[in-house]
């Protein structure tokens, strides 16, 4: 019987299908995993604009999260849209509870659309309690220069701005 490694995305849910957990399914899929998923909000949103979002409420979310850390398990954890502060210290700590340490954070801010996904007041959350203790970071330019608090001018300069975020972190790779 063939096993596959097991990925716990946890992020929300995209209408549209082009981001999100749908997204996230897909990917994990792609590469031959096997995806669980804990849903931290559900958005109305298509390749307008988003249009709402509904945070899920932090129990569903921390009951998602323990259902399959208790009994399936995970290989690694792969974090997308968190939308705010509460939702951030919950999924740290609960994936601290499990002892998980391989993660992996997409922290999703804005949409394409210009849309912003992760409120003003938990980029600090953000950047001192779930950020030391992923293993890989992966934003764009525009999340880069939000978690820095400044404009990354040339392309070049972009990898040298992230070195000084994850700095002292568990954080290998951005």
């Amino acid at each position: 019987m063939k096993s596959y490694h097991r990925v716990l995305a946890i992020a929300g849910s995209d209408s549209g299908g082009g981001a999100g957990i749908q997204a996230d399914i897909k990917a994990i899929s792609a590469c031959g995993c096997f995806a669980t998923t804990a849903i931290t909000a559900i958005t109305a949103q298509n390749t307008v604009g988003v249009l709402d979002i509904h945070p899920i409420p932090i129990d569903t979310l921390k009951k998602q999260m323990e259902a399959v850390l208790g009994d399936i398990g995970t290989d690694c954890v792969k974090i997308g849209m968190l939308h705010n502060s509460e939702t951030i210290l919950t999924v740290q700590e609960v994936l601290g509870r499990f002892q998980i340490t391989n993660i992996v954070l997409d922290p999703v801010m804005v949409a394409t659309s210009g849309n912003q996904l992760l409120q003003s007041e938990a980029i600090e959350t953000l950047k001192h309690v779930l950020i030391p203790a992923v293993r890989v970071i992966t934003p764009n330019l525009p999340e880069a220069e939000i978690l820095l608090g400044e404009k990354i001018l040339h392309q070049d300069d972009f990898p040298y701005g992230l070195s000084s975020l994850v700095k002292d972190t568990r954080c290998r790779f951005c």
